[in-house]
């Protein structure tokens, strides 16, 4: 036989927690914010000098009607004012990732705040992925709202092929990476595979709930009206002229992914080191600083790239905001990489590919995340400037 003997404790019960929640490397934390913010006020000094100056200059010189047959033989912006807005190739399929990336998005600032107002208890370490989830589902109707207005925008018509890519296409890639890789953790017998029951329930989430909201955020949209375009579109494509080599596609998503990146990469690892290494993160305060940070960063860095890309009368900038930005997913997949081979010591086939299924999942979600912050930003960067210029 034993005896208990309770001893009474001046820790409050909402309070026991905090000793295994104190981050005694908060400094790096500070780092990784002061870091963040010098790469944002750089990027802010220089779309503040595209904005107040270059473009100032631009627009005082394409109103000026003394000087309108000087800029006929002269290159710029302006001259693919007839072009700009024209429809992309794959509109349904930039639409549908545009609806997705507002679905995370809003996924991501709800689930942060019901983090930091502490309705998500560390005692529970599912109860993130849990809320997460389910507020997915739910902000189906921001998805197929933001995309059915995307593609509405693009003269589209198919809004039946629109709404099943909208709520099964990221969905379906997700979902089908992580029931594969449950058949693996199946193969192995081990306790954490995913229940059956529970596979399940996810199936009748996806197709009960988010399904009919993304119709519902589709019919919405096409309800709702656009604003008139600030120029008109000609019929006939504007031929573009050869491009430098640094405007090529792949050199300046090279170069617009790694600021994004590096404004996160250091709350990145406390994150992964949560989730690979069983340590606590519980600093949402700090993370929610750094969604901003990131939000104004990709807004940034797409809107310097597509100015660039404009002023050399490539009209084509659709795809490449999104791209731009949305690149950073992929220094996002490197780091896991690296990381992999330095903190982890994983030799188990099945544990490898587990590793790199879900950090590839997690890098597709910050890709949609990252590209559509950049989409937005050139899509109002765009309409403010050719509004302000007279077309004949």
């Amino acid at each position: 036989t034993y005896e208990v003997v309770g001893d009474p404790s001046p820790i409050a019960w909402g309070s026991r927690w905090d000793l295994y929640l104190y981050m005694g490397d908060d400094q790096v934390h500070w780092f990784s914010i002061l870091n963040s913010l010098v790469i944002v006020l750089l990027l802010s000094g220089i779309v503040a000098m595209i904005m107040v100056r270059t473009l100032r200059r631009d627009l005082a010189e394409y109103n000026s009607v003394e000087e309108k047959e000087e800029l006929l033989e002269e290159s710029g912006w302006k001259l693919v004012h007839a072009d700009v807005l024209r429809p992309p190739p794959l509109a349904a399929w930039l639409a549908t990732t545009i609806g997705t990336g507002m679905q995370v998005l809003c996924m991501s600032f709800i689930s942060i705040a019901c983090a930091m107002l502490g309705f998500l208890s560390p005692a529970n370490r599912g109860s993130m992925l849990t809320v997460s989830l389910l507020l997915f589902a739910l902000m189906g109707v921001a998805a197929g709202y933001c995309a059915a207005l995307a593609y509405k925008a693009f003269k589209g018509a198919q809004w039946k092929s629109l709404t099943l890519l909208t709520a099964f296409l990221f969905p379906g890639i997700v979902l089908g990476v992580m029931f594969v890789l449950n058949f693996f953790i199946w193969g192995q017998h081990s306790s954490g595979a995913v229940p059956f029951g529970t596979m399940f329930a996810v199936l009748c989430i996806w197709f009960l709930i988010s399904f009919p909201l993304v119709w519902v955020g589709v019919w919405l949209g096409y309800r709702g009206t656009l604003k008139d375009p600030p120029v008109k579109t000609n019929m006939v494509p504007r031929v573009i002229p050869s491009q430098a080599w640094y405007l090529h596609p792949l050199f300046t998503m090279l170069i617009g992914g790694i600021l994004p990146f590096g404004a996160v990469f250091i709350e990145l690892y406390f994150i992964m080191s949560s989730i690979w290494l069983q340590r606590f993160y519980y600093v949402f305060g700090f993370l929610a600083l750094v969604l901003l940070i990131l939000i104004i960063t990709c807004a940034e860095i797409s809107i310097v790239m597509c100015y660039f890309q404009l002023c050399a009368e490539d009209y084509h900038w659709w795809w490449r905001a999104f791209l731009t930005s949305g690149s950073s997913a992929g220094y996002m997949f490197a780091y896991s990489a690296f990381y992999f081979y330095t903190k982890l010591e994983i030799t188990k086939l099945t544990s490898c590919l587990l590793y790199f299924g879900y950090m590839f999942i997690a890098a597709l979600v910050f890709f949609v995340l990252t590209g559509t912050i950049g989409f937005y930003a050139c899509y109002w960067f765009v309409w403010r400037i050719f509004s302000a210029i007279k077309v004949d």
